[in-house]
């Protein structure tokens, strides 16, 4: 999530949770993305107001984040109704969405968003033009509206990636099975077909599915077995599969089985695994699988040597991830009217760069072209 890309829960694609702390944003602010009560890019991590209890978050050209006495709160771009205030102005502040206090498991897509509420049940608003908010029709909303009865959603996914591969969302319940809706001309749904479904359709009938991750028109999901597995478009290898082939239906990336929390950009995948070692695969143009080099790779390769690592998430071009000792890297694009890598330059980096010498970072964020993380 946050994911990425990506959607993070305290929260995930990779979360842990506590009792809140400091949230700071960075990159691209042109709708105020990143709360400061302007428009002004930053490259470098900036403080979102004076509180101390965020506990969720997540980013793209919109922002969504939960405090830790589950007010929902948003802000940025709102041309869809994503920030869930019923209507469509922006808003470089954040604005607490309605006034309860059970929100959790927040998901940002380009321009629609998701939430868990502690009761189980799953809301979803703005842009609905594939179905992806699941709610039977392909009608945007400006402010929350259930998906469906249920009361056992576990955890939610969409793509912050540019163009249609956004517009495809994965949920998890507690009972491990795996839904999906949305978008699907790559078979990114992981249905076997390339038919678009406006509400939650049951990935196969297997109930050990774990972190789900969506991508540019792909994507992602481990399971409780400690496999990773990949589907949708496979051009430049971002699926894993050692080729660039179209899967339909999830397909396991190779026979390991320690995969942990995996992360998908527009092009590019990385994945940690529970020893701490961390893998990337797929289009690498401006460095977003941390190798040291710009050479496309169709398979998990590792990135460096170390065995700290936790909680990846991806913008479109870009990675964040956090260590185990509290400090937080970024790599790749990172554009002149962006800078989403926090690293107080524009220059793209090809290796993990860190940022500041803070060590207790604890939920990454990451956008198109934007980054976050809470701050204990």
């Amino acid at each position: 999530m946050f994911a990425s890309r990506n959607f993070l829960f305290v929260k995930s694609a990779g979360g842990g949770g506590g009792g809140g702390g400091k949230l700071f944003l960075w990159g691209r602010n042109n709708e105020g993305t990143l709360g400061q009560n302007n428009t002004i890019n930053r490259s470098s991590p900036v403080q979102v107001g004076t509180s101390t209890t965020w506990s969720q978050i997540d980013t793209g050209r919109h922002t969504l984040a939960v405090n830790s006495a589950g007010q929902l709160w948003s802000w940025g771009k709102n041309l869809n109704g994503q920030l869930g205030l019923g209507d469509t102005v922006d808003s470089s502040s954040p604005v607490q969405v309605g006034a309860l206090t059970n929100w959790a498991n927040p998901s940002v897509g380009d321009s629609d968003s998701f939430c868990i509420k502690s009761d189980g049940t799953l809301w979803g608003w703005g842009s609905n033009d594939s179905g992806q908010l699941g709610l039977g029709n392909s009608t945007s909303y400006s402010s929350p509206k259930q998906i469906g009865s249920l009361t056992t959603w576990a955890t939610v996914n969409i793509s912050t990636a540019v163009g249609n591969g956004s517009r495809a969302t994965l949920a998890t319940d507690t009972a491990g099975k795996l839904f999906a809706w949305g978008y699907n001309g790559q078979g990114q749904l992981g249905l076997g077909d390339v038919v678009t479904r406006t509400s939650p359709v049951q990935v196969g009938a297997l109930t050990n599915w774990k972190t789900p991750s969506c991508g540019g028109n792909f994507s992602l999901c481990t399971k409780t077995d400690g496999t990773l597995w990949a589907w949708g478009n496979g051009s430049y290898g971002r699926l894993g599969h050692n080729n660039t082939t179209y899967y339909s239906s999830p397909k396991q990336v190779g026979s390991l089985t320690n995969w942990d929390t995996p992360a998908a950009g527009n092009d590019a995948s990385i994945c940690s695994k529970t020893d701490g070692k961390l893998f990337s695969w797929g289009r690498n143009s401006s460095g977003p699988l941390g190798l040291g080099d710009t050479v496309y790779r169709s398979s998990p390769v590792q990135v460096g040597a170390l065995t700290n690592w936790s909680k990846p998430v991806m913008g479109s071009f870009s990675a964040i991830c956090l260590k185990t000792d509290g400090t937080l890297w970024s790599w790749g694009l990172n554009g002149s009217t962006s800078s989403m890598l926090g690293l107080n330059d524009i220059i793209s980096r090809s290796s993990p760069v860190q940022i500041g010498s803070l060590t207790t970072w604890t939920v990454p964020a990451a956008g198109a072209f934007t980054g976050g993380c809470i701050q204990s």
